[in-house]
């Protein structure tokens, strides 16, 4: 073969491979504000240690929720946190009511803490085996809100995680990953949507044992109403109660007509062939929900609590909210159209 046809071949051969890894380079490095959201921790306690917090609801504004706790926990106590979003693949907007993508689940494999505030997702298996693996690991779960109901099986109920649906039968699933792991599924509405808020009310025996979750935390107020909770078992502890109140601000009066539910409580957690875990679940958490400085604490308390790391929670602890926050009132099809993953940075 000619001399020069080889030394040619190989040149283009050289570029090709070139020009490929440049653009693996760029597409990964891409991914960190297209798909997801990554806020560096620095120094703090937290230094070292990986928080997942993974939004996808269509009513309550999770897509500006988890953001808002990642850079909180990020800058003011060292933690990496990744923020996942529902995106939909035609546009690359983030649209909450796209049910089916959620990239970068695959950052759980070597996460140390998942938040998790979904609802009524049916996810590709590839992105729900990451899920799964979580899980079977037995590593902390904190989930919010609508996280009861996480996943919701429709069209894929041949899928292996089917058992996940909310309202799943099987024995052993009752009540899907909702029920299974976080102690309660949806049920219903005990407030009055849209027109009566939350009052917590701090158990007082958690209180006086000073557990780590409580510290300095006082006064809460959630225009999110309360949910009804009905199956959380017996060995879970009630942390917090919630009352409906009069009215959707934090000065309506508490509706003493309605009775007490749980509204944030503790358990462990174990699937078949997998090791023990613990969960932190409160039924607070849309986006105007952490408008309320002692939300935020219980979060970032319990960030701690389920990281093994209660020494460090003190009743001072800042959780300042980082940069501007304007939330968006809960509700269907409220939320800003036409955002990108990089509009959260």
């Amino acid at each position: 073969m000619n001399p020069f046809k080889i030394i040619l071949s190989f040149k283009v051969h050289l570029l090709l491979n070139l020009a490929f890894f440049i653009f693996t380079i760029n597409t990964c490095q891409a991914q960190d504000g297209k798909t997801w959201l990554r806020f560096e921790g620095k120094e703090g306690p937290g230094k070292g240690r990986h928080i997942v917090l993974v939004s996808g609801d269509d009513e309550y504004r999770s897509e500006e929720a988890m953001p808002i706790l990642g850079k909180l926990l990020a800058q003011h106590y060292g933690f990496t946190c990744t923020v996942l979003f529902p995106i939909e693949p035609e546009s690359g907007h983030i649209v909450p009511s796209y049910q089916n993508n959620i990239p970068g689940l695959e950052h759980l494999e070597k996460a140390d803490l998942m938040i998790l505030l979904t609802r009524f997702r049916e996810l590709p298996d590839e992105q729900t085996q990451h899920f799964h693996n979580y899980i079977l690991a037995g590593k902390p779960i904190i989930g919010m809100r609508t996280a009861t109901h996480a996943f919701h099986y429709e069209k894929n109920k041949n899928s292996p995680f089917a058992k996940y649906h909310w309202r799943n039968a099987e024995i052993g699933w009752e009540g899907g990953f909702g029920q299974q792991i976080l102690g309660e599924t949806w049920v219903a509405h005990h407030g009055d949507h849209g027109t009566e808020g939350a009052r917590a009310l701090i158990d007082g025996i958690a209180q006086q044992q000073d557990h780590p979750i409580l510290r300095g935390v006082k006064d809460i107020w959630a225009a999110s109403d309360v949910y009804t909770v009905k199956n959380i078992p017996k060995d879970a502890e009630v942390l917090i109660y919630g009352v409906p109140t009069s009215g959707m601000s934090p000065e309506s009066p508490v509706n003493w007509e309605k009775s007490i539910m749980p509204m944030a409580w503790t358990k462990d957690y174990q699937i078949e062939g997998g090791k023990k875990g613990k969960v932190f679940t409160t039924t607070m958490g849309a986006s105007v929900d952490l408008v309320s400085a002692d939300l935020r604490r219980l979060i970032v308390n319990a960030a701690f609590w389920a990281l093994d790391m209660p020494d460090k929670i003190t009743a001072d602890m800042n959780v300042s909210i980082v940069g501007k926050y304007e939330p968006s009132m809960f509700g269907f099809g409220t939320f800003r159209k036409g955002m990108k993953v990089e509009d959260f940075k």
